[in-house]
């Protein structure tokens, strides 16, 4: 009996140190883990925050390119009918649209929506003036028409989605 004393005399201490060392590292190794997870999230988003600005940048030239105003500066409509005028519009458009689809990756699901709808209602204007004129119209005749039809809307559609577009690149910053 006096051996087993002697025997939980100095275990019994060591056994408490060992499982309080033991609980002790086990909680620091969490602490450690979620911290660097923490840091692991914060790089994520450092890494990411330029490819981001860079899609929000892609997105408003999407927009500028595929706006009326500059998409009829950039096509020589004087030589092309209406109907000409229009396949090519369109084509330019869904061109951009292809190019810079990857892009909603990197924005809000609502804010890649303005830019469709930005987009649709830029190809309803071309198909809704072309609409109205025969195909063989002059290009100027159907470029002067989508151009009153734009002028008729308050807000200009790319317009309104680079407004979105810039209110999410401030909330990245400012929020």
């Amino acid at each position: 009996m006096e051996v087993l004393f002697e025997l939980l005399k100095y275990t019994l201490p060591a056994l408490i140190v060992f499982f309080t060392t033991y609980l002790f590292l086990r909680n620091w190794r969490k602490v450690e883990q979620q911290r660097m997870d923490e840091q692991r999230t914060l790089q994520m988003k450092d890494d990411l925050l330029p490819i981001r600005l860079q899609a929000y940048e892609r997105l408003i030239l999407f927009l500028e390119r595929i706006s009326p105003e500059s998409i009829l500066m950039r096509m020589n409509r004087s030589a092309m009918t209406a109907d000409q005028l229009k396949n090519e519009l369109l084509n330019s458009i869904r061109q951009e649209y292809e190019h810079n689809i990857a892009q909603q990756t990197y924005i809000s699901a609502e804010t890649w929506q303005k830019v469709q709808a930005a987009k649709n209602q830029n190809i309803q204007f071309i198909t809704s003036a072309a609409s109205e004129l025969k195909p063989d119209a002059s290009g100027s005749t159907l470029g002067k028409l989508i151009l009153e039809k734009v002028m008729e809307v308050k807000t200009p559609p790319s317009q309104a989605a680079i407004a979105v577009l810039k209110e999410e690149v401030n909330k990245l910053f400012f929020s």
